[in-house]
């Protein structure tokens, strides 16, 4: 048996913020959108792949989401990991450079981190 990936979910404390954010630092753009009273959820993805990053935002959550130490983490993979980098240091969003394994994480607005690795 196989089974496909095909999304991931993060909450998101401002869903706009959190569309600019994915669409500014990763091209991320929404796909598609389900709009319920108490929740609003946007799938954003790119033409790189049929992968969805799910963001949900919840209408009676005001407190910041509670993260724990934050050892998880969404990973992408870039060509241009040198203009990536440039990119991301001049968001203000690098959180974290390993320069020994070559990748670094950036951070999104609600804390969650994203590894960017270059194509190998």
């Amino acid at each position: 048996m196989k089974f496909k990936m095909i999304h991931e979910n993060y909450n998101v404390s401002n869903l706009e913020k959190s569309l600019r954010f994915y669409s500014d630092a990763l091209g991320l753009e929404e796909s598609r959108r389900i709009t319920e009273d108490d929740f609003v959820i946007v799938y954003v993805k790119n033409e790189a792949g049929d992968f969805e990053l799910e963001l949900t935002w919840l209408k009676d959550h005001p407190q910041k989401y509670d993260l724990g130490e934050c050892e998880f983490h969404l990973a992408f993979e870039t060509a241009d990991f040198e203009e990536a980098y440039r990119k991301h240091q001049e968001m203000g969003c690098i959180c974290f450079e390993n320069k020994e394994m070559g990748i670094y994480f950036i951070e999104d607005p609600d804390g969650y981190w994203l590894e960017i690795v270059p194509a190998r």
